[in-house]
């Protein structure tokens, strides 16, 4: 039986020799497919690549940072999260002139909480629309929190689910989200609890092992939380590309076997979804392949 990361495997190679030639607003330009699909039963194992090194613990801070309605980051550089400074410092860059550097541009977002609120905001971004949906009438919807009474209260629905593309908000972004619908599904006959996610664009060399590692983290606390077993998580990608700075990594590691999944410990049942911590997790067996370092797309 082939082993489940495969499925990433051939996607990456259909994306080098199948993959549409695109310009896009990165300027890079891409190699992009429509409509893939990936699949993974959680019972096999936890689903970080192993082909090339996954930070994890950077990928959950970042999950636990969105279920926590963040939309700042000095909130993730506390925590030695990076990976979202990119678009405030080229905002500020922008506006400012100053030639800044990103070192020099963290410590002060750190330092000085004023500057932090002003240069540091995302805008509504994910966490934000998770938790703080702004409905017509005012009201701030708590898309998570209604979810997991949903899982408890009535697990046949078919509305366990929630939404990241607020339209009238988009604009005050700073990136609208790409993985943006998030559906739940729980067997009567299992147990089980599956996921499902909608992404409308994704980078499949960089982001994409993050997504099914956030996936499956979400799926596995809200199981725990609401008191079924993890089942299978379903990725549904629509604008699939692979940018053209990242064919040789992505040759490189297709080259690689797979290796085992590791397993996923939870050190402890905190008293809700909301109060999970770096701390409390654990990837048991986790041996991958180096990391192989790529630029982000801007």
């Amino acid at each position: 039986m082939a082993h489940p990361e495969r499925q990433y495997l051939d996607l990456l190679e259909t994306l080098l020799t199948q993959g549409d030639l695109r310009q896009d607003r990165t300027g890079v330009g891409t190699r992009a497919l429509f409509g893939q699909t990936l699949r993974f039963d959680l019972a096999e194992g936890f689903p970080v690549f192993t082909t090339k090194r996954i930070f994890w613990k950077t990928a959950f801070k970042e999950m636990l940072w969105m279920l926590g309605g963040g939309r700042n980051i000095r909130e993730l550089l506390a925590q030695n999260v990076r990976i979202w400074t990119d678009w405030p410092l080229k905002r500020y860059r922008e506006a400012t002139g100053e030639a800044i550097s990103q070192e020099a541009f963290e410590r002060r977002i750190l330092d000085d909480a004023g500057f932090a609120q002003v240069w540091g905001d995302l805008g509504p971004v994910y966490g934000w629309q998770w938790r703080r949906w702004r409905a017509a009438d005012g009201r701030e919807i708590d898309q998570i929190a209604e979810l997991v009474d949903g899982l408890k209260r009535d697990p046949t629905s078919r509305r366990l689910l929630f939404e990241g593309w607020n339209v009238g908000e988009l604009a005050a972004m700073a990136l609208p989200p790409c993985h943006k619908t998030y559906q739940f599904f729980v067997s009567s006959a299992t147990g089980r609890l599956s996921a499902a996610l909608m992404q409308r664009s994704a980078d499949a060399y960089l982001g994409l092992g993050w997504n099914i590692a956030n996936l499956a983290l979400l799926t596995h606390l809200l199981a725990e939380q609401c008191g079924y077993l993890p089942g299978d998580i379903v990725w549904f990608g629509c604008d699939v590309h692979l940018y053209l700075n990242h064919q040789e990594q992505a040759r490189t590691q297709i080259a690689r076997a797979p290796r085992p999944w590791p397993r996923l410990v939870i050190r402890r049942r905190p008293p809700s979804l909301f109060d999970y911590t770096i701390d409390d997790f654990e990837l048991v067996g986790y041996d991958p392949h180096p990391h192989i370092a790529a630029d982000v797309a801007v």
